[in-house]
Parts: C-alpha cells; structure tokens; sequence
C-alpha cells in the first residue's frame, strides 16, 4: 500500500471542500422551493432541525477523529476501528452510494441550471460531460482539485453579495397567480433540503491526506456548520420578502432577477454545483478503497483498493464512481435524488453517534479523545437521525 502524502491543512482540507458542498445546488435551486412551500417560519425550523444533527454530528466525529489516526475512507474508517470491520462495512458502503449520488445530484442540478439558460442543449448529455470533466480534474491531484475550489469560493461569495444588494420580484414580472395550489409537506421538503447540510461528510472523507487530520477535523467542520447555518437562515428570510410562493415555487432560479447582478447568481450556481460534484467525486473513491483495503469487499473486489501518485489516488475506485454516478444521473432527476440522498447520509450520521456514544458511556479504555464530547449529545444526534 501506498503511503500517502499528507498535503492539506485546515482551511483546503476540511473548511473549503466542506463549505462550498454546503452552499451549493440546493442553495441555489431547491431553497426557495423551500420557503415557497412551507414558508419562512417552517423554512427556519427546517434549516435549525437538519443543522442541530449535523453539528451533533460533527461533536461524535471530533471525539473519534481526535482519539485515532485517522487514515483514508473519513468516516467509514472511523466507525470500522471503533466497532470493527462488520459494523464499519454496514456504514461504508451506503456512505459510499451516498457520495457517489453525491455527485449525481450536483451534476443533475448544473444541467438543469445550465438548461433553463440554453434550453437548446440536451440535458443527458450535459449531465454525463459534466460527471466525465469533474471526474477528470480528480483523477489530476486531489490537491488541484482543492485550489480550483478557491476561485468557486469567490463566485459563491459575490454572488450572495449580490442577492443581498438586490431586489423583489413581483408576480406581474413571471405571470404567475401568487397562490401554490398543493404545497409539498413539511417533511417532504425536510429530505430534499438536508442533502444541504451534509459537507462535512467531504472533509471528513478526505482524512487520508490531511497533515493534522486530529486538528484539522474538529475545527474546519464546526467552522463550515457555523457559516452554512448564518447564510441559511438569512436567506430564507430574503426570498420570503422579496417573493411570492408561487414564483419560489415554480422558478428555480429566482434567485437571478432578484440579485443586483444576475450574472453571479449563475456562476454561482455553475460553480457551486461543479465544486460540490468534485468534492463528492474526491470522497466517494477513498471510501471504496479503504473498504477494498480492509478486505470488507469479497475478494474478486481487491483491485479498488489501489492508489496511484503521492497522495494515493483511487484512480480506479473514480472510475468506478463515475460510472455508477452517471447511470443514476441519466435516470432521475434532482427532487428524486435529494431524499435518497438523506436516508443514506441520516443512516451514517446515525452510526457516526451511537459509535461515539456507545465508547464514551461503556468507558472503553481504548477510547481517549482529545476532544471530549458528554454521551448524551451523540446519543441526541443518533435519536435525531433515526427519528
């Protein structure tokens, strides 16, 4: 096995992955769908609800990061060396489809925004060119792929200025009525917004090749939760005022005429989307590799564990991604992907606190993180998950 070489620090490892998987698709297609059919009280409760259990979360990731090496596959590894092998396996492989729909789901939403501006292209084709491309630039160097993510954090960054600066949108402009004749329910809105809020499975993942990943860990996901809740719970309450439900509800970009520059709007829906993709795509082959190297995989199965360069790329485990994430994102669209993607994610998180809750409250002498979290709140985590 390849020893990988350790490259990334808190902000490129953990905090900018993380961050911008977070304001991404979602932020800027599904959020005013969102409000639009629940409204902005409801929205918030949405936003604190899906945000409490990933910060419950990230405390049971903190504890377990700081107590081990942390090596590749985040928190399939984790949970594996805390429960075993048996309990890691039934955790790693639906984080592994998880991150690989992932991917789906990012590319999904790039072509549908990509569509509704150049409806002369053909969505299928731009989805798979699309999954090819980001695929491409995480083959090159998982490092490369980082430092690109810098220029998207500046789009996204502009772009949220420029909503702030903008204006609002009235139903004369999009011809709509200004009532929403059978809104979605509250939990069905729930499963395709907390796809949102689960970047830090990104950071994590990356583990393998960060330099302190015992630092690093703790402090990038707590500052990427903290920043994803502040914006999420300002914006909600932008579009409510600026825009009818109807108009949130049927145009996914609204968040364009609504901006002061509608331009950035759309960069950074690309640039999100695209970040967000390669960030997933960087993920879900570590986790098929360390599954394929701890032998949970049957036999025939042992090639993925290979890794090539000195950061240990899983070039074939991407390939095997990308073929997988293409399939789905040929056969479904965004509003079907999102609440699978929730399962999977709540199924993990879920694992992810009863591991770390089970240690802390048995005593387990082999358990010592640095980072002490009480018991109870992974427990509330898992309760959160499960319910």
């Amino acid at each position: 096995m390849t020893e990988t070489k350790k490259s990334l620090g808190t902000f490129d490892g953990v905090f900018t992955p993380s961050i911008l998987t977070i304001l991404g698709v979602i932020m800027y297609l599904k959020l005013g769908w969102v409000v639009g059919n629940v409204g902005l009280t409801k929205t918030l409760l949405i936003v604190t609800l899906a945000t409490s259990i990933t910060f419950l979360t990230g405390l049971s990731i903190a504890a377990i990061a700081t107590d081990q090496r942390v090596r590749a596959g985040g928190a399939y590894y984790m949970i594996s060396r805390s429960l075993g092998l048996e309990a890691g396996g039934a955790v790693g492989i639906p984080l592994f489809l998880a991150q690989a729909l992932s991917v789906s789901l990012y590319t999904v939403g790039f072509a549908e925004s990509l569509i509704a501006v150049f409806p002369q292209f053909d969505q299928e084709s731009v989805v798979i060119m699309t999954i090819a491309v980001v695929s491409c630039i995480a083959l090159l160097s998982p490092k490369l792929a980082i430092r690109t993510q810098y220029l998207v954090m500046g789009v996204v960054g502009l772009s949220l200025i420029s909503l702030l600066l903008g204006k609002e949108v009235s139903n004369e402009v999009a011809g709509l009525s200004g009532t929403i004749e059978d809104p979605a329910g509250f939990w069905e809105v729930f499963s395709v917004f907390f796809p949102a809020v689960t970047g830090i499975s990104v950071g994590v993942i990356l583990s393998g090749i960060l330099k302190e990943p015992c630092r690093s860990i703790p402090l990038g996901t707590f500052l990427a939760v903290g920043v994803g809740y502040l914006v999420y719970m300002i914006l909600p309450v932008i579009l409510a005022f600026r825009a009818n439900p109807d108009i949130l509800v049927e145009e996914p970009l609204v968040m364009m005429p609504m901006s002061a520059w509608g331009q950035a709007i759309l960069l950074g829906v690309w640039g999100g989307a695209l970040s967000s993709a390669v960030g997933s795509i960087l993920g879900a082959p570590r986790v098929l590799q360390a599954l394929a190297r701890d032998n949970v995989l049957p036999n025939g199965l042992s090639w993925l564990g290979r890794g090539a360069g000195d950061d240990d790329t899983p070039r074939i485990g991407t390939v095997v991604t990308l073929l997988f994430a293409g399939t789905a994102a040929y056969m479904t669209d965004l509003e079907m992907i999102a609440p699978i993607l929730t399962m999977f994610f709540l199924t993990t998180y879920g694992a992810l606190n009863i591991a770390a809750g089970l240690e802390r409250i048995l005593k387990s002498p082999s358990f010592r993180p640095k980072f002490k979290v009480h018991w109870a709140f992974s427990f509330l985590g898992a309760i959160g998950c499960f319910s």
